[in-house]
């Protein structure tokens, strides 16, 4: 016997009638983020330019864009939605931790680079 799975989204907000609905529904959804990431990175509004935690605007946009995006495809594609709560929370929790970590260590050491190439200490090209 075929299991049913959960045939919503935002929390009940959207509902689809069958599988093929939700994934192109699911898709769309990630496809708007992604276009708004792109329309984002290629005009970068001076508005979103500003420093936050040592970090422009627009990055921490990125980032948390990012994390929504992973975390749609998990919960939906993967049928994360299904499992029970433990795993859910230790898989979903795990995942952000580990973005938000590599995230900064990324932008910490690539903000070192840059000030160290902007402030004119290096005697050699690489």
């Amino acid at each position: 016997m075929a299991e049913t799975h959960n045939l919503a989204i935002f929390r009940g907000a959207l509902k689809f009638k069958s599988n093929k609905e939700k994934i192109w529904g699911v898709l769309i959804l990630l496809s708007i983020i992604t276009a708004f990431e792109v329309v984002l990175g290629i005009y970068k509004p001076e508005i979103l330019m500003g420093y936050i935690a040592g970090m422009k605007v627009l990055n921490w946009i990125f980032i948390i864009l990012t994390i929504v995006k992973a975390y749609y495809i998990a919960w939906d594609f993967m049928h994360l939605r299904d499992e029970a709560s433990g795993l859910r929370r230790a898989i979903v929790w795990t995942g952000i931790f580990l973005i938000s970590y590599l995230s900064f260590i990324l932008l910490t050491e690539g903000g070192y680079i840059e000030h160290v190439y902007s402030s004119g200490y290096i005697t050699h090209d690489f």
